[in-house]
C-alpha cells in the first residue's frame, strides 16, 4: 500500500455526509499539580489550574467526524441542564447539525469527569442517568433515523450502554442501512455485543472481544485470530477489527482474510477517545469507498496521532496527510 492510495480516499472525506447514533456525553478535565498528600486520607491534594470541557463518547464521534471536514448529523438524548446546553454550544460551534438531537426533561446530561496532575489521571467521577428513556422518546429516535438514513453515506452506531441503543431501534438502523446499501459501523458495548447481527464492521478492543463473546475457553483467548472469526461468524458482519493497544490492530473480513496491521503511535501519553477516533476515520474511509484494509491502515494512523495528544482529542486532515507522507518518506 503506498500513500498515494491512502491520501486518495482521505481527499474524499468532505464530500460524506455522516449519521451518528448513540450516547452523547460531556467530558470535564479539571488540571493540576500534586505537592502534598492529604492529612484526612492518603490520597494526593490536587492544587487545581485549570478546568477544561469537550465532547465526549457519540459527540467525541461526531466531533472526529467534523474535523476531518465531513458533514455531521447526530441522533441522540441530552437532559434539560447545563451539560445539555454545553453539548448544544459545541455542537454549534463545530458546525454539528443538531436538528435531530432530542431534549428530555426526565434524564440527566452524562458527565464524565477526569482529575489530571502531572499529566497523570488521578481519578474519574461519572455523573449519569438513572432513567431509562420513554418509549414515545425511543420512537422519536427512530423518526429521526428514518429522515436520516435515505440522506448519508455511512451510519455509525456510537453504543456506550447508557439508553439510546435499543434492540428496536439498532434493528431499525441495521435494517435501514442495508436498504439503502451504506456502511453501518459499530463501536460495541459488551452488553450488546452478540445483537449487532449483520453490521458492516465492528470494532471492539481486545477485552471488549472476549467479554462481549463470553470466552471461558483459554485458547481461543489466547488466540486473537480464532476469537475474530468467531465474533465474524456469530454476528454475520462483514468484517471485525479488534484494537489492540501497542500491538496495533487486527482485521478479519468474511472470507477469513486476517491482516495484521501494526501500530503508527510515535509516542503515548492518553488513550482516551482513541477508540472513537478509529470508528469516525474507518467510517469516512467506507463512507468514500474504500475497501476494507485501506480504511483500518488510515484509521489506525489517526489513532496513533490521537493518543499522543492528552485528553480526548481528536485529528484533522492536516495533521493525518502530514502523518501518512512521513511514514511513508523513510
Amino acid at each position: 500500500m503506498t500513500s498515494v492510495q491512502l491520501l486518495k480516499f482521505i481527499s474524499l472525506f468532505k464530500k460524506q455526509n455522516i449519521l451518528v447514533i448513540g450516547d452523547v456525553m460531556l467530558d470535564k478535565f479539571v488540571w493540576g499539580k500534586v505537592k502534598r498528600i492529604s492529612p484526612e486520607a492518603p490520597v494526593p491534594v490536587v492544587d487545581v489550574t485549570k478546568e477544561t470541557v469537550v465532547l465526549g463518547g457519540a459527540a467525541n464521534v461526531a466531533n472526529n467526524i467534523t474535523s476531518l471536514g465531513a458533514n455531521v448529523f447526530v441522533v441522540s438524548v441530552v437532559g434539560k441542564d447545563i451539560a445539555g446546553d454545553c453539548i448544544i454550544k459545541m455542537f454549534l460551534e463545530k458546525k454539528v447539525d443538531i436538528s435531530y438531537l432530542i431534549y428530555d426533561s426526565d434524564i440527566s446530561t452524562i458527565v464524565k469527569t477526569r482529575i489530571i496532575a502531572v499529566s497523570q489521571q488521578v481519578v474519574r467521577v461519572d455523573k449519569e442517568p438513572k432513567k431509562t428513556f420513554k418509549y414515545n422518546v425511543e420512537s422519536r429516535i427512530i423518526k429521526n433515523i428514518e429522515k436520516l438514513i435515505p440522506l448519508v453515506n455511512a451510519v455509525v452506531i456510537s453504543d456506550y450502554g447508557k439508553g439510546v441503543i435499543t434492540l428496536r431501534i439498532l434493528k431499525k438502523i441495521i435494517y435501514l442501512a442495508k436498504k439503502y446499501c451504506i456502511p453501518v459501523t459499530v463501536d460495541p458495548k459488551v452488553e450488546h455485543f452478540k445483537k449487532y447481527k449483520k453490521v458492516t464492521l465492528i470494532t471492539p478492543n481486545e477485552k471488549e472481544a472476549v467479554d462481549g463473546m463470553n470466552i471461558k475457553d483459554k485458547k481461543i483467548y489466547d488466540d486473537i485470530t480464532v476469537l475474530g472469526k468467531k465474533i465474524l461468524k456469530t454476528l454475520n458482519s462483514d468484517s471485525v477489527l479488534i484494537t489492540r493497544g501497542e500491538k496495533g490492530m487486527m482485521l478479519i473480513q468474511s472470507d477469513n482474510k486476517v491482516v495484521n496491521i501494526p501500530t503508527r503511535a510515535k509516542e503515548v501519553y492518553d488513550v482516551t477517545g482513541a477508540g472513537d477516533t478509529v470508528i469516525s476515520v474507518i467510517t469516512l474511509a467506507l463512507a468514500a469507498k474504500a475497501d476494507f484494509i485501506t480504511a483500518a491502515e488510515v484509521a489506525n494512523f489517526a489513532a496513533g496521532i490521537v493518543v499522543g495528544k492528552l485528553g480526548t482529542a481528536t485529528t484533522n486532515l492536516q495533521e493525518l496527510r502530514k502523518t501518512i507522507k512521513e511514514f511513508y518518506k523513510k
